[in-house]
């Protein structure tokens, strides 16, 4: 989905792909045709845009082979679907039983994920419609924080710098400018965007930037105003932004809340709670474990780290922080020039939700994602913004 700013650039709008397990081409492909096609419909829509996410499998696969580049690039065409953004966080696994920790591997110490990053960077050269010139990947922040030191943090560093040399090479070679941001997760080495400026300024390239995840940013009770401030002030690029909701719990130490958390603490991804306190930000690297007892301390709000649908917040006891993405998103393009042109909704937990809230076939998940992109939509409008056809 596209929309006119009032400064007359092109906003894009696209939801996360990664919501549809996929490792290899041809599963990509069934995407397309199972769930990205109907949600197009659902929306009466000509054109929807959506933010692949391509397992390392799929992403060398597409490269190597420029006629299944060129496949694929038609079926997008053929269903009526445009790429300008790419998932570029989860390397492998991500529809797995558990993930866990697992989605921080391997980091950019690993050459693996240079490697990986450069590749997703040309099959979105190839990918971009032929009216559009820049495309955006979202990535790791660096590391998960433990056993990070100095000498990976330096190969780290390194290996962004040739990242970027990489883009500039592909820029001059196909005229395509592809741009790579750090997307801060609680429990990352970066893990706010107050934590992102010292490294992205150090790099000092406009190719490598940040992208602003709005559920990450609420769990880390991040205000948006003060953080994409201090992120223009520092002149770091806001490649994209994630349009997501974390779970809130005002009263985190009444039984019936503790009772209604617990519904959402599953097996399969990690979800980092935290809660704000006069000693500072204090949290668990898990939801289960922020529910044992005293762990965490619960006088003041909790966020986890659950990106629950944006149209439909949890039942009373809990909500949602969807009031923290208007703000942000206010911030981003309501202004008389966006900070970023690439939004993404990315609420890739649907089958992770408590099972009463969980969709029970493909219809039911298309009919999920085409709200939430109605609802975003209808904030952009409200912001000044105008639907493209």
């Amino acid at each position: 989905m596209r929309f006119r700013h009032p400064d007359g650039s092109t906003v894009h709008l696209a939801y996360c792909t990664n919501v549809h397990p996929a490792e290899t081409v041809d599963g990509v492909l069934a995407q397309l045709r199972d769930h990205c096609e109907p949600v197009r419909r659902r929306l009466g829509r000509d054109r929807l845009g959506i933010g692949l996410w391509l397992a390392t499998d799929a992403a060398h696969a597409l490269v190597s082979d420029p006629s299944a580049l060129r496949a694929l690039r038609t079926e997008l065409d053929r269903r009526g679907l445009e790429v300008v953004t790419l998932n570029g966080f989860p390397y492998e696994g991500f529809g797995a039983e558990e993930v866990k920790y697992r989605v921080y591997k391997p980091d950019w110490s690993d050459p693996e994920r240079l490697d990986h990053t450069t590749a997703l960077a040309r099959v979105l050269a190839g990918l971009l419609p032929d009216d559009v010139t820049q495309g955006s990947i979202s990535t790791l922040p660096l590391a998960w924080r433990t056993a990070y030191d100095e000498h990976r943090a330096e190969t780290a560093r390194t290996a962004l710098l040739t990242l970027a040399e990489r883009l500039d090479a592909l820029q001059e070679l196909t005229g395509r400018d592809i741009r790579v941001g750090l997307e801060p997760e609680p429990g990352c080495t970066v893990e706010t965007t107050a934590d992102a400026i010292a490294p992205l300024t150090a790099i000092g390239d406009d190719r490598i930037g940040i992208c602003v995840d709005t559920c990450h940013l609420a769990t880390s009770f991040e205000d948006p105003h003060t953080a994409l401030d201090a992120l223009v002030e520092a002149r770091v690029p806001v490649v994209k932004s994630q349009l997501s909701a974390a779970l809130h719990a005002e009263h985190p130490h009444l039984p019936e809340v503790r009772e209604a958390l617990a519904a959402f603490d599953e097996p399969r991804f990690l979800h980092q709670t935290r809660t704000a306190t006069a000693a500072g930000l204090r949290g668990t690297d898990d939801l289960g474990e922020a529910l044992k007892g005293d762990t965490l301390p619960d006088a003041s709000p909790w966020r986890a780290h659950f990106h629950v649908p944006l149209h439909a917040a949890p039942a009373a006891p809990l909500t949602s922080t969807l009031p923290v993405l208007r703000t942000a998103l206010a911030r981003l393009v309501g202004g008389p020039h966006p900070l970023t042109r690439h939004l993404e909704v990315e609420t890739y937990t649907w089958q992770a939700l408590p099972p009463e809230l969980r969709p029970r076939a493909r219809s039911q998940l298309a009919d999920g994602i085409a709200a939430e992109l109605t609802l975003a939509r209808d904030l952009l409008t409200d912001l000044g913004l105008k639907e493209l056809p």
